[in-house]
């Protein structure tokens, strides 16, 4: 039986004023694990192959590249945060770390006397940018060379197509 949510129709779900949840199914189950156990292998293969070959760890390499495209190469600690997906005390420690390594430095917030900016140091810049090249080149031998063009189009509707379900039903 189907039924109705906000306008829309789920198919295999039961009126009883609220949709039941259903758990997947062995088959939805077994596609999940090997989706998961496959972004974990590849994610682990490009995160060993950028620190051996940069010094980098996959989080340097966020930080760096989220401030390299940033106005003047520098952002307020709490947007780069959430333009990495970190939580506050996570990034301040990691900052920590790449301000002994020379990778960013903080200055006082010109607008607020309470935040900070994380900027990008030359020597930062340097090393994302020796980084970068090691590094797309392990994300084409890794993960485009492994796929068809057309599946990499379907990789780019798969992702747009969980995006959007994320964007329409955020994770509570």
């Amino acid at each position: 039986m189907s039924t109705r949510i906000e306008g829309r129709l789920i198919p295999g779900h039961e009126e009883q004023g609220m949709a039941q949840r259903r758990s997947p199914t062995a088959e939805q189950l077994r596609i999940w694990r090997a989706y998961i156990e496959t972004a974990d292998q590849l994610r682990s293969a490009l995160a060993a192959r950028l620190q051996a070959e940069s010094g980098l760890s996959p989080g340097d390499y966020a930080v760096l590249l989220a401030l390299s495209e940033a106005d003047g190469r520098r952002m307020r600690s709490s947007e780069l945060a959430d333009q990495i997906g970190w939580e506050r005390s996570r990034l301040s420690h990691h900052l920590g770390r790449m301000e002994r390594r020379e990778l960013i430095h903080r200055e006082p917030c010109a607008t607020d006397s309470r935040g900070a900016e994380i900027v990008l140091t030359s020597t930062g810049a340097d090393a994302f940018r020796r980084s970068s090249i090691h590094h797309l080149h392990a994300v084409r031998e890794l993960f485009v060379d492994a796929l068809t063009p057309d599946q990499l189009d379907a990789v780019q509707d798969f992702t747009a197509a969980l995006r959007t379900h994320r964007t329409e039903r955020p994770i509570r």
